[in-house]
């Protein structure tokens, strides 16, 4: 019998949360990402739970042992209930009556597999009962076993239901997958044929859906996948997958973190149709710039020229040097030798300001190297 383990799963309040359920007769059970991460030994975060507790229930019984209900999305099935500073979305079993592409009408349901079909992908139907015992009611642990991302039953049904599950399957094979493996043919087919659909989601589902893709250690392959569909052109026009893999290539030579406004960046394209913060696309701004590393570094700070002199790199297929990235970070901290106030009073208003501009302009030119005594001779 396969079980899942983790701190996550034996302290006291999952268990406390768990014995709240159960000792009412319902049935309490760990889904999703936090049993699938822990079977695989990832970094466990979210912590939700099934159970067939309808929410009115599960708000009472939550008051009823001290711990805090929140109706986060209780019209949904879901409650929060809060045990020791620690949040678990607690859901009822659920299944679908409607879909439009976008969300849908669900009817509780009373068991587990009608719960696990409407979710998306095999390896996300997994749960886990509170001493670890695993329940596998669609078959899903041989596909996480050999990390293979499928959707249950019919791929374009799923999709349908909701067409960011396009973009979810290729974040997921950048995540989870074997690239060894290749991705799924069944269900590259129906994000294909369904890219229409992308057009239909919010400018910040597609956005948070996107970063999170780029996020991962080697998007590369799963981009260029989705290149091959029409999705990647979908949402973001003009967007050219070919130099991702150099880029990922350089960052891993470098030890660099991965950067998802940096890969970004890479792919060019029209990021119109995404919904940028305003310090996103100030970043983005940044790296995209003309001027040189330094004079970014100068400007912007180290992040924003490291990233700007690695998409070049990738761009025009060379190395960056670890003494080049040395350079940015002196650059960055580098402060101008003169200031407004040496050059007053002699001068004032538009013509101090260009006298300033040009002496800084100067300055850069030369490496940072100009002293004081050079910029006013």
């Amino acid at each position: 019998m396969t079980k899942v383990s983790g701190e996550w799963l034996t302290r006291p309040a999952s268990q406390r949360v768990c014995a709240m359920l159960e000792e009412s007769g319902h049935q309490a059970w760990f889904v999703g990402g936090c049993v699938r991460n822990a079977l695989i030994g990832a970094e466990v975060g979210d912590l939700d739970l099934s159970t067939d507790a309808l929410p009115q229930e599960v708000v009472a019984l939550a008051g009823a042992v001290g711990l805090k209900a929140i109706p986060t999305g209780i019209d949904h099935g879901t409650v929060t209930v809060v045990a020791d500073k620690t949040p678990f979305e607690i859901t009822t079993f659920r299944r679908d009556i409607a879909t439009d592409g976008r969300r849908a009408t669900v009817a509780f349901a009373d068991n587990m597999t009608d719960d696990a079909r409407r979710r998306d992908f095999t390896m996300n139907a997994l749960y886990a009962g509170p001493d670890g015992t695993l329940a596998d009611p669609l078959g899903g642990l041989p596909d996480l076993e050999a990390r293979r991302v499928r959707f249950i039953e019919d791929p374009d049904r799923r999709i349908r239901e909701d067409y960011l599950r396009i973009l979810r399957f290729f974040r997921f094979h950048a995540w989870y997958g074997d690239p060894r493996g290749g991705i799924d043919r069944e269900g590259l087919a129906a994000c294909a044929a369904n890219i229409d659909g992308l057009s239909r989601l919010s400018a910040e589902r597609v956005t948070a859906e996107m970063l999170k893709l780029l996020a991962a250690p080697d998007p590369a392959p799963s981009v260029a996948s989705m290149a091959a569909t029409g999705a990647l052109a979908q949402v973001v026009p003009g967007a050219d997958a070919g130099g991702l893999a150099v880029l990922v290539h350089l960052e891993q030579e470098m030890d660099i973190a991965p950067c998802a406004l940096r890969r970004l960046a890479m792919l060019g394209g029209r990021t119109d149709a995404l919904r940028l913060s305003k310090a996103q696309a100030g970043h983005m701004a940044q790296i995209l710039a003309s001027a040189d590393p330094a004079e970014i570094a100068y400007r912007h700070g180290y992040d924003a020229a490291r990233d700007a002199a690695l998409v070049r790199a990738a761009a025009l297929g060379q190395p960056v040097s670890a003494d080049g990235l040395v350079a940015l970070r002196a650059a960055s901290k580098a402060v101008c030798p003169v200031t407004a106030a040496d050059f007053m009073p002699a001068l004032e208003g538009p013509a101090l300001g260009r006298a300033l501009k040009e002496a800084e302009a100067r300055w850069i030119a030369s490496g940072f190297t100009l002293g004081k005594a050079d910029l006013l001779g």
